[in-house]
């Protein structure tokens, strides 16, 4: 099945070794062409199941809600923007890897990456479909407000960030964050489909003396902003 932005869903597959069992366990692989590079992603088949499978628990918690199980848009155009770049030697991490796609496109164009999420579901996505495509990822289970394993390896090159600003609460913490994380010649590409939180973000770091400026993008609904500490 075609899907658009050059992405080829195929039909189910079977059982993959070192994934979560339930509804995590109904699996599809999708092909993303970037840069010239076939870049396959394992995922499940059906997110509202999962979803279904949390609510069905006594007391669910709203902070493992399955986001991760989507291959959002911000995901597909920040992978696509940093595939064609040359990160050979670069340290990079990415915050809120989701299924990994962006970690695997990184790896792919030379960088040294650790890929972090707070699920441990998502990491095993990451972990699994970087190893289907022949790259080299680190993980570590981390939240941005439990920030240690990012914080030990920092400063970083690059930071990359699809798709976590779905809420405001993550503004101030990745505020915080950011100058922590980003080396002073180094820079963060954050990508989000133009949510108020991505705005109050901006606006802070403005404040701050960041520099930004914006990639293009494809979706182009999307907008990756690339930022860098002040001068």
């Amino acid at each position: 099945m075609e899907r658009a932005n050059g992405v080829t869903a195929g039909p189910a597959l079977p059982a993959v070794p070192g994934l979560p069992p339930g509804a995590a366990s109904d699996l599809v692989e999708e092909t993303f062409t970037l840069a010239g590079h076939d870049v396959r992603m394992v995922r499940p088949r059906d997110g509202d199941a999962l979803l279904d499978e949390l609510l069905t628990e006594d007391d669910p918690d709203e902070d493992l809600l399955p986001f991760w199980a989507e291959l959002w848009p911000s995901g597909t155009a920040l992978a696509g923007a940093i595939c064609g770049r040359d990160l050979a030697g670069r340290r990079v991490v990415e915050l809120g890897s989701g299924l990994g796609l962006v970690s695997v496109a990184a790896a792919l164009a030379g960088a040294d990456v650790l890929a972090t999420d707070r699920s441990p579901e998502a990491i095993a996505f990451t972990t699994v479909n970087a190893v289907r495509n022949g790259a080299t990822v680190r993980t570590a289970v981390c939240a941005f407000d439990q920030p240690r394993p990012l914080l030990d390896g920092a400063p970083w090159d690059l930071v990359l960030a699809a798709d976590v600003l779905y809420e405001q609460a993550n503004v101030p913490v990745l505020l915080w964050l950011l100058p922590r994380l980003v080396a002073p010649a180094g820079e963060a590409l954050i990508a989000d489909p133009d949510r108020r939180p991505a705005g109050l973000l901006l606006a802070g770091l403005d404040a701050a003396g960041w520099r930004r400026d914006r990639l293009a993008a494809d979706p182009p609904a999307v907008s990756i902003h690339r930022l860098r500490p002040p001068a």
